[in-house]
């Protein structure tokens, strides 16, 4: 590994120019964080609703694959963001 001098650099103007330069790293990396947001799940009626369509339209939709549905327990569940991402601009 090789040496690195620092000539005419003061200790201070040295521990000065690594703070700046991770407070800069870290000020992009909290502009572009996203926190991680738990998925919210949605029944086959409170898709009806939102889309303000029968229950019939939500299961045709599903099978199509319009919609993505999850089963749990015999229970079927929409994701929201999947639901608000299927809904496409004409």
């Amino acid at each position: 590994m090789g040496t690195v001098q620092f000539i005419q650099v003061t200790p201070e103007q040295l521990q000065n120019e690594i703070l700046k330069g991770i407070k800069q790293e870290l000020e992009q990396l909290k502009k572009d964080f996203q926190p991680k947001q738990p998925s919210e799940y949605l029944t086959r009626n409170n898709v009806a609703e939102m889309l303000k369509i029968d229950l019939s339209s939500v299961h045709n939709w599903t099978k199509k694959g319009k919609l993505k549905a999850y089963g749990i327990g015999g229970r079927v569940y929409y994701k929201r963001d999947e639901v608000e991402n299927s809904i496409i601009e004409l």
